[in-house]
């Protein structure tokens, strides 16, 4: 079936599932949003909510409805938010969760797949390295066309953090978080600049050499995500946010190069792992994987990030 232009369906109608809806809407680039539950009052209640911004000035008539499966046929991107996440202070484990949320991307996958291989379809669901890499290697989908968040969200994060160290712009700010979306995610210090000048260089400009402890930073950006779900109950703005950057950098065929899971194949040395990496995203997907150049002791981090997703897919991935 022809690809509907501009027609989303989102999978999950959750806190992240919700964010994700209102934040695309505000696009402004969308015609239809499909929403997809298993809980039907609440995907009900979502869309009938959602549908009532559209009649405000300067808001375009998108169709939002509560959709089933056979409305992936024609999509153009297929969001997956599905799945239960951890909950404040649960004492649940990163493998306890996988297990749950592979037999919840089984079913969603295995329903897309029955309509439509077409579709670019984005990955939220936690683990996000571990149900990407089962996406991708499971149900002869093309591997470019399934995108999991990844390090994204770990990525602004880390920008916001060094331009408020360093009060300036966020976007004058580039730099990578990379790896897994978790505990071994590592910063790559080597790319990171302001204003296109390398970081060591700007603190030298600014007249301190130490003026940030990086070990500190990166702590920091491990543990906001805690910090937000136990002040807040769940994080839900930024990940919409980043879900809703990879949606336009599609819909526009922007070439935007983003830091995001994908299942490597030989880059770095690596195979057989989902993980962030730089990726081209475009109208495509993934269009290009870049192996840009990390220092000696990054690769070996990327290296042991990949380990650890390793022995995660091998305990819950059959």
């Amino acid at each position: 079936m022809k690809i509907t232009k501009n027609k989303i369906v989102l999978v999950g109608a959750g806190m992240v599932g919700s964010s994700i809806l209102n934040s695309i809407l505000s696009l402004n680039l969308v015609a239809e949003i499909a929403l997809i539950d298993n809980n039907i009052n609440k995907a009900e209640g979502e869309a009938l909510d959602a549908s009532h911004t559209t009649s405000f000035p300067y808001s375009p008539n998108v169709r939002v409805r509560v959709g089933e499966y056979k409305d992936c046929a024609d999509a153009q991107i297929i969001i997956v938010s599905a799945g239960p996440s951890k909950k404040p202070n649960e004492n649940i484990s990163r493998l306890d969760l996988a297990a749950k949320n592979v037999n919840v991307m089984k079913s969603v996958m295995e329903s897309i797949c029955e309509y439509t291989k077409e579709a670019i379809i984005i990955i939220v669901t936690n683990p996000v390295d571990i149900l990407t890499y089962y996406a991708q290697n499971n149900f002869d989908y093309p591997k470019e066309k399934i995108i999991g968040t990844g390090t994204f969200l770990d990525t602004a994060r880390f920008i916001r953090i060094l331009a408020e160290n360093y009060l300036v712009d966020t976007k004058n700010v580039q730099g990578y978080i990379l790896g897994e979306h978790g505990e071994s995610a590592f910063a790559a210090w080597s790319l990171v600049s302001i204003a296109g000048v390398p970081i060591n260089k700007w603190e030298k400009l600014e007249g301190n050499a130490d003026k940030i402890n990086r070990d500190e930073v990166l702590d920091r950006v491990k543990q906001v995500g805690t910090d937000i779900l136990n002040l807040k109950g769940y994080t839900s703005a930024g990940i919409a946010t980043s879900v809703c950057t990879l949606v336009k950098a599609i819909l526009l065929n922007e070439l935007s190069i983003v830091p995001v899971s994908v299942t490597l194949d030989g880059e770095y040395g690596l195979k057989d792992v989902a993980l962030s990496i730089p990726c081209l995203i475009s109208d495509e997907g993934v269009s290009k994987k870049i192996e840009v150049p990390l220092t000696e002791d990054e690769v070996k981090k990327l290296s042991e990030s990949a380990e650890v997703l390793k022995r995660g897919i091998a305990t819950v991935v059959k």
